[in-house]
This record gives structure tokens, C-alpha cells and sequence, in this order.
């Protein structure tokens, strides 16, 4: 495996005391550069006549590189280690969310409208006309993040609190991209009866659930009956935000390429949440061909391994990963880490894209295929077209949510991926640039427009 790439999900702060003279910060820097580190900020903490006090910020490749780094500074004479600090554990003390009024209480007459006695004419009208429940409190703008844990990034089973810390992210994501109100619940069941029956009487405080981190097949289940019994979008964003986002990029893809999607042979290696939702949309937007992969290779009809989902995509070739990537023109992977080899993607059809998504070490690693691939995307954000998810969900639930959306269909993904893929035009559609960035601000408006005229059109907007 080639080595990763430095980054700030495994940075840390040095805090160091150095002589002061010439010449000693410069070895600092020379050990970390041979150490592999990458330097981020040099800060001043205190200087005196005889010593300096400095933190350095580092991005390694890992835990143990990191300490490899710190190691490294450790061995030069006269330097002083006072404190190593990691950067990631410092963001998330405490949590990252909190809960702010916006209106203050400065009052009696404050106090009087915004609680009882006032308070209890808004309940009233709400009561006699339900509508209003969206025009008088927070229902309109607030999002439930629902998970059980059992599927948390690429680490397993953790459990609701091992999974808080990715919800309170994902809260965050809302409020930034998409100005939402969203709020972490993470469910101490993986029962889908109870999680159903959990969510359906939270529902009346919010206007969407995002559904997070369920493992599959149960949260195929679990979306499906809660779609049905509630009158609010549901959105399963492991299912349908990498199925949009992979379309996107897709779209853009193939236009460097001069490949039809009609006439293209799609590998999708991964056959959990997010590769199903991704053959199902891929297939609504003009994929003719798609091979399904898992662990054991092919999803063939000649296995009798097969769930339900999965059969759906079973097709009569049979063999590995390998035999499904000969002559394919386009492998998505949702999947493991180095499952693919540079031999297989040579062998893959001419001009051929590969997007290499599994997360935190890609199924195969860009610096591999470089010179081979005619467009690569990963989901890391230290390469270039990253496949990330923010692209899709704070927008379509904005859109889904303004326009009262009373369910999500395949025809707002298939819009939101259109207008994803619209923000790059032709003039500027390049190997390295076929999707827009996750902090460009036309992403979310765009993406929220798309859905709620998709919305309209389906007959599932109520405003």
C-alpha cells in the first residue's frame, strides 16, 4: 500500500521549549520533514533572553506516525517536549453542538409572550389548524439525525454513544451548508420494530429524518415503513447521498470521456446500503449495464447466497471482482481498502474512471493508477473530487423541507445529481475537476431548487 497522505484527522499540537538561538527552530522543522509530518501553524507561546516556548501544529498519516513524528522531536538536544495535544480530540471536547435561543429574555413582557400565560394562545391555534405547527415553532427548520450505531463510518457496531460524535458532525453540516436545525438521537436498540415505533412518535418536532448509520438490510426496512407512516421526508443519506454525489461526478465523468451512460459497463464493488442505492439510481438515470460485487465476488444467479436486495442486481456472469472489471468502463467502489489492483484497472476497458470511495484507505490509492485512469475520485478530501455526501444532503432536505415535502423520491436524487453536476460547466470540466467543491456556497441553493420542482412535479409538495 502506498503511504497516505498527511492530514488533520491525525494532527497534533507540540508544545515545545527551545533555546533561543539561531538555528533551533530549523531543526525542528527538519525533523518533522523526515519524519514524513507535514507542518501546519508555528505559534508563539512565550519568549525570554535564554529560551522560546512555541506550539507546532503537524498532520501525520496516522496515530503511530504521529508519534513516530513526535519521537523524532524528542531526539534533538537542548528541545524540550512540554506537551503534545491531538488536535482532533481537542475539536470534539465537550461536543460540538449547543443549544441557543434566538430571541433573549430581558424581560417580564419577554418572559410573559415566549412562555405562559402567552404562549398558550400559540398552542391553541395550533391545535385548531395543525398547518401552523410549521409557521410557529421550530418543526419547519429542524432535522432528527436518527441512528442504533450498528454502522458507524467504516468501524462497525459501535453502538448510540460510539455513533454521537459522527451525528453531532452531521448536526453541524446541516446548520453550516444548509442553515438547519439538526439534532443527534442515537437509539440504545437495534430493533427495527422500536426504531420504527421510536421515530414515529419523535416525528411531531421535525420536518425531515435523516436516517444515519444503520446497517444493512434492516435500514432498507426501517426507511421504507417509516416513509409510509409519516407524512415527512425520510432520507437515508448512507443509501441515496453517495448514490446522488457518485451520479454527479459520473455525469461529469463520462462527459470527459466522450461515454454515453447508455452504452457504459459500471463495476460497483460493494453491495450494502450504499452500492444498492447506487445501482437502483444509476439504472433510473441510463445505466443499461451494471455488475454488482461483494465480497465473494460477482452477485451472480448462480449464488444461492443471495439476500433479497441483492437479487435484484444478480446477473448470469459469475467470477471475482477481477472478471468483472475486464473491459468495464467505469468501477465505483463503495467497499474495502486495496481491493483493487493497478493490473485490474489496466485491464479495464479504454479511458476507464475509477472512483475509489471507501474511507479512511480507498480500494485503491490514486498515487497506484496515476497515468492509467482517465478520471479518478476518492472519498478523501486530500485528493482531488472528493465524493462527499455534503454536496447532496443539506440541500435536499432544505429543498424537501421549504416546499413541505411530504416524502422523498427517486426523481429529487435524480434532479439534486443534475444540479451537482451543472455547477461545473463544460469550459471548466477537467481529470481533476468534475465535481464542485463542498464549500462552494452554490451547491446547497442549487440542489435545494432542483428537489423542491422535482417535489411539485411528483404531486408531494404541500406548499
Amino acid at each position: 500500500m502506498v503511504n497516505l497522505t498527511p492530514n488533520p484527522s491525525f494532527s497534533v499540537t507540540v508544545r515545545l521549549r527551545l533555546p533561543n538561538r539561531a538555528g533551533m527552530l530549523a531543526k525542528v522543522i527538519q525533523a518533522v520533514a523526515q519524519a514524513g509530518g507535514n507542518l501546519d501553524a508555528i505559534d508563539m507561546v512565550e519568549r525570554s533572553r535564554l529560551s522560546v516556548v512555541r506550539n507546532i501544529a503537524i498532520d501525520a498519516a496516522s496515530t503511530e506516525h504521529a508519534e513516530q513524528v513526535v519521537s523524532a522531536i524528542r531526539e534533538i538536544d537542548a528541545i524540550d517536549v512540554l506537551e503534545v495535544r491531538d488536535r482532533t480530540f481537542q475539536l470534539h471536547q465537550g461536543g460540538k453542538l449547543r443549544v441557543e435561543a434566538k430571541i433573549p429574555l430581558r424581560s417580564q413582557d419577554d418572559l410573559a409572550m415566549a412562555y405562559t400565560p402567552g404562549v398558550g394562545r400559540i398552542c391553541m391555534e395550533i391545535a385548531q389548524h395543525p398547518e401552523r405547527v410549521y409557521d410557529l415553532t421550530i418543526k419547519a427548520n429542524t432535522v432528527a439525525i436518527v441512528t442504533d450505531g450498528s454502522a458507524v463510518l467504516g468501524l462497525g457496531n459501535l453502538g448510540p454513544a460510539g455513533a454521537l460524535p459522527v451525528m453531532e458532525g452531521k448536526a453541524m453540516l446541516f446548520k453550516e451548508f444548509a442553515g438547519l436545525d439538526a439534532f443527534p438521537i442515537c437509539l440504545d436498540t437495534q430493533d427495527t420494530d422500536e426504531i420504527v415505533e421510536t421515530v414515529r412518535r419523535i416525528a411531531p418536532v421535525f420536518g425531515a429524518v435523516n436516517l444515519e448509520d444503520i446497517s444493512a438490510p434492516r435500514c432498507f426496512e426501517i426507511e421504507a415503513r417509516l416513509q409510509e407512516a409519516l407524512d415527512i421526508p425520510i432520507f437515508h443519506d448512507d443509501q441515496h447521498g453517495t448514490a446522488i454525489v457518485s451520479l454527479a461526478a459520473l455525469t461529469n465523468a463520462l462527459k470527459l470521456v466522450g461515454k454515453s451512460i447508455a452504452d457504459i459497463r459500471l463495476v460497483i464493488n460493494g453491495a450494502g446500503a450504499a452500492g444498492l442505492a447506487m445501482a437502483r439510481l444509476f439504472q433510473k438515470a441510463g445505466v443499461q449495464q451494471v455488475t454488482l460485487c461483494d465480497s465473494k465476488g460477482i452477485v451472480s444467479r448462480q449464488r444461492t447466497d443471495l439476500s433479497s436486495a441483492k437479487q435484484a442486481f444478480a446477473v448470469e456472469m459469475a467470477g471475482t471482482l477481477a472478471d468483472a472489471l475486464a473491459h468495464a468502463d467505469v468501477f465505483m467502489g463503495v467497499s474495502a481498502p486495496g481491493v483493487v489492483t493497478p493490473d485490474m484497472v489496466k485491464a479495464m476497458a479504454s479511458d476507464p474512471i475509477v472512483f475509489a470511495m471507501a474511507n479512511p484507505v480507498p480500494e485503491i490509492q490514486p498515487e497506484q493508477v496515476r497515468g492509467i485512469v482517465a478520471v479518478m475520485a476518492t472519498g478523501r478530501s486530500d485528493y482531488a473530487n472528493q465524493i462527499n455526501n455534503v454536496l447532496a444532503f443539506p440541500g435536499l432536505l432544505r429543498g424537501a423541507i421549504d416546499c413541505r415535502a411530504e416524502s422523498i423520491t427517486e426523481s429529487m436524487f435524480l434532479q439534486a445529481a443534475v444540479a451537482i453536476a451543472s455547477l461545473i460547466p463544460a469550459s471548466e470540466l477537467r481529470p481533476d475537476q468534475i465535481i464542485p467543491s463542498v464549500f462552494d456556497p452554490r451547491v446547497a441553493p442549487a440542489v435545494a431548487a432542483a428537489v423542491q420542482a422535482a417535489a411539485r412535479e411528483a404531486g408531494v409538495a404541500r406548499q
